[in-house]
């Protein structure tokens, strides 16, 4: 088994966006270690000077999923500056089965790194605070898989949306912020910062510690997509997606064909 013949496998689906079987199909030795290998691999492939790396995101920050299949830390993916979203616009016809969850991310003004980090170290390295919708899309048949397959499939990472505004990391109590998530007029998930492992602070420190084996760190300017505050809702073309902050504001996003 070779590592890189796997993740040209996967940045193609992801380029491509082909769907493919599980890796674990032909590999069932297949590691999560080595699923991160093939992640780093498959991304660095995408790299260039018009599509950098811009920071990372949490997946499986919900306590209940973690406990479904068997894991005790979240997993992460790579985000790059193709992913983020310029408009408010999704062309469906780019994935394969996409689906949309909200979330908070975090910008750094600061270096974080090493194995020991606490939440009181993180705080003073926030720059600030975006309202976000996440893309997912499972490049695997029938949005199956193991978590060794999602790992290397980059954590289903597709498409980012970022609010506008910018907010103050220290005037919102992120775990009490509730958001209701509507499609076409009609509210599907509700939910609070507090999903995402008791406070959002809580998976910026687990991602330093679980990138921190690898040597790696969350860089100045990175953002981190810290979890989904609600479960993911299908889409498709014509759909109307708005994630209500409340206070905060809402975010919106037109899907087309």
């Amino acid at each position: 088994m070779k590592l890189g013949q796997l993740a040209k496998k996967v940045a193609e689906s992801q380029r491509n966006a082909h769907e493919m079987d599980k890796l674990t199909l032909s590999n069932p030795e297949l590691t999560v270690p080595q699923a991160y290998e093939i992640q780093k691999l498959s991304i660095n492939e995408t790299l260039n000077d018009d599509n950098r790396l811009i920071g990372w995101k949490m997946g499986l920050t919900s306590k209940a999923k973690q406990q479904q299949v068997g894991v005790e830390e979240a997993i992460y993916g790579r985000l790059t500056s193709d992913m983020e979203l310029t408009q408010p616009i999704l062309k469906v016809g780019e994935f394969i089965h996409p689906r949309v969850e909200p979330e908070f991310a975090f910008m750094f003004k600061n270096e974080l790194k090493g194995a020991n980090i606490t939440a009181k170290d993180v705080w003073p390295a926030v720059e600030c605070v975006f309202l976000a919708l996440e893309v997912i899309d499972s490049r695997f048949k029938n949005f199956s898989f193991t978590l060794t397959d999602v790992v290397a499939d980059n954590a289903s990472s597709a498409k980012i949306l970022l609010s506008n505004q910018a907010y103050s990391p220290y005037h919102t109590d992120w775990a009490q912020a509730e958001v209701m998530l509507y499609q076409n007029g009609e509210m599907q998930k509700k939910g609070l910062g507090e999903a995402v492992l008791d406070h959002p602070i809580h998976s910026i420190v687990e991602l330093v510690k679980m990138i921190s084996r690898e040597g790696l760190s969350i860089q100045p300017g990175m953002i981190v997509l810290v979890g989904g505050i609600t479960d993911a809702v299908s889409i498709q073309a014509n759909d109307e997606i708005i994630a209500d902050y409340g206070d905060l504001g809402k975010l919106t996003l037109q899907v087309i064909s």
